[in-house]
């Protein structure tokens, strides 16, 4: 990981599967900049490393796209 990316943690606590956790995978992934995503099923945890700031309409809309809820913080 470079020094200028960005990481960005949240929840999603409606996560309970492999599925679950493919579906809020991909569509995190096609924002633009996005470089990594990581889903801890057990925690509920979701990091997105990226390029740079994502704002927050973005990635809340792209988890919604999946399904479920994004949860700042």
């Amino acid at each position: 990981m470079s020094s200028d990316s960005t990481v960005t943690t949240f929840a999603v606590p409606g996560m309970t599967c492999g599925h679950c956790k493919q579906a809020v995978t991909t569509e995190l992934s096609k924002l633009t900049g996005v470089s990594a995503v990581d889903v801890d099923l057990d925690t509920k945890a979701v990091t997105v490393t990226s390029s740079g700031a994502l704002d927050w309409s973005a990635i809340a809309e792209a988890v919604d796209e999946a399904g479920f809820e994004a949860v700042a913080g």
